[in-house]
């Protein structure tokens, strides 16, 4: 999938927790700016593909458009009903799927020219084993795509959004925000931005459940240069996306609030990096 269509990625943006399947599809549509984002480091995007951590398998999929081969490995097996319906509608004959573990990857050392790691690194248990993981699968010079936002962005704190903007996570610390946001979902959603199909909180609370925190790493972006640092990768590329309100700040200002370890966390909505196996 090449062709970046901002409005069908919104759209399934706004739908993708109705079902697995609608999820693989928005993973599906929203993977062509992966892909443009590897091109841009000058990485090719071919060759034996995994998705480390692929959810409903939507972007292992797209990847198996342009690849050799393209394996999505999920600890959940997420793929099951969704991956392999989106796979039979779109035709892709060289992808498929694996239920495993990324930090005891069940493959041989050197395997693949690709490794995708798409909003997972904060869901792991142990970020270093995951990120070695990646690094012995990959062959000499074989390139890592990953992509995460720091743990003190409204991105990254993996938390709904309330329709009057208030930064609860900062404001009181994580633990607090969590409890509310459930509370919220099940008595007040009217106060949430996002509503039930995009939002886990809400839709968890319909179903007479409440959201478990999964949100296992609390990521910086001077902890993700330690972790892969030390796990043996060279940057290429890295990609920080300011969050609009920063955005909006005099220039001046704006540098200043990015080369500040505590701001530069807050103000990243997201983070992407290209990084080669040295």
């Amino acid at each position: 999938m090449r062709t970046i269509d901002p409005g069908a990625i919104d759209a399934a943006a706004a739908t993708r927790f109705r079902s697995e399947y609608d999820y693989a599809v928005w993973e599906y549509l929203r993977s062509a700016k992966v892909i443009e984002a590897l091109e841009r480091a000058g990485a090719r995007v071919g060759g034996r593909v995994l998705d480390s951590g692929c959810g409903g398998g939507g972007t292992a999929l797209s990847l198996g458009e342009e690849a050799s081969l393209a394996v999505g490995l999920d600890l959940d097996g997420r793929f099951f009903g969704s991956g392999t319906r989106l796979r039979a509608e779109k035709q892709v004959a060289r992808a498929g799927f694996v239920q495993g573990d990324g930090q005891r990857l069940p493959f041989a050392s050197a395997s693949f020219d690709l490794v995708l790691s798409h909003s997972v690194i904060e869901h792991v248990m142990d970020a270093s084993a995951y990120l070695r993981e990646c690094h012995r699968v990959l062959r000499p010079g074989g390139v890592l795509y990953l992509s995460t936002a720091p743990f003190l962005s409204l991105s990254g704190a993996h938390l709904p959004r309330l329709r009057v903007p208030v930064p609860i996570h900062l404001l009181f610390g994580r633990r607090i925000a969590f409890r509310t946001f459930r509370f919220l979902a099940r008595h007040a959603p009217w106060t949430l931005k996002e509503q039930k199909e995009a939002n886990t909180f809400i839709a968890l609370a319909a179903e007479g459940k409440e959201k478990e925190d999964d949100l296992h790493q609390r990521v910086t972006l001077r902890r993700l240069t330690d972790w892969t640092s030390a796990a043996g990768f060279r940057v290429v590329r890295e990609e920080r996306h300011v969050t609009g309100f920063f955005r909006a700040l005099p220039g001046a200002l704006r540098r200043l609030l990015e080369r500040t370890p505590f701001t530069q966390d807050v103000m990243t909505g997201h983070v992407q990096c290209v990084l080669v196996k040295a």
